[in-house]
């Protein structure tokens, strides 16, 4: 089974919308997909509720919620039978802990990224954290780069290159700057579903996106649960 986490420090890059996007394009390829939202505004949860039913299913978790009495953390974040990908949705300013157990456990990391200066330091820092106190390298977790809301002819996209270039993982792709990412989230779909809209010029970054992802085998093993607490909810109730 293969884990995608859809990570990054800040919020607002465009997390949720990275995450439906890949999930929904599983789902259309024939891949029993889920989308474990992490995050506590619920926007993933949301965009599953309003998916239209002629549409491929995509299977939903609400993470971020508490386990009710008596329910484990690995009871909570089980698998939807026959989940052959995880996509995961994590939330801003994630603890060291829960940063760890996120690498830990996926096969590959997008980190989304907005042009501006305080995105830029704040990715810095987080990708720092990734591969330092994560140990992404370890466990031999891919980690990617994909440049959200960019407009190519702009200074602050050259500003935004001459930071990635300075970083040691690969940039996967680059989103430009459209409505058609709001109007997807809007109708519950991605944007390559999306009906009545050019979406020409954002299929090669997406194709990108399914190339990279693609490119390694998934290796991590598939277990009941997953994230920040599910490991230690099995061990501790036995689950």
């Amino acid at each position: 089974m293969r884990r995608i986490v859809v990570m990054n420090a800040k919020g607002g890059c465009g997390k949720t919308t990275v995450a439906t996007n890949v999930a929904s394009r599983y789902a259309s390829h024939g891949v029993v997909t889920a989308l474990f939202d992490y995050d506590p505004l619920g926007a993933g949860m949301r965009w599953v509720r309003i998916r239209p039913t002629s549409l491929p299913e995509v299977h939903s978790v609400s993470a971020f919620k508490r386990s009710r009495l008596n329910v484990t953390r690995s009871w909570q974040l089980r698998m939807p039978p026959g989940t052959e990908c995880a996509v995961i949705d994590t939330p801003a300013g994630l603890d060291h802990q829960s940063l760890i157990e996120h690498v830990r456990t996926a096969d590959s990391i997008l980190v989304p990224v907005l042009p501006s200066p305080i995105d830029i330091a704040t990715t810095a820092d987080f990708v720092r954290d990734v591969l330092l106190v994560g140990k992404a390298r370890t466990y031999r977790t891919r980690v990617g780069i994909v440049t959200n809301r960019v407009k190519t002819n702009t200074l602050a996209f050259k500003t935004l290159e001459r930071f990635l270039a300075t970083l040691d993982i690969p940039v996967v792709a680059h989103l430009r700057e459209t409505q058609n990412y709001v109007a997807a989230a809007q109708q519950g779909v991605g944007i390559h579903e999306l009906k009545g809209r050019r979406t020409e010029g954002d299929a090669d970054s997406w194709a990108r996106i399914a190339e990279w992802l693609e490119s390694e085998p998934a290796t991590k093993a598939a277990t009941s649960g997953m994230g920040p607490g599910a490991e230690s909810s099995r061990r501790n109730h036995g689950a």
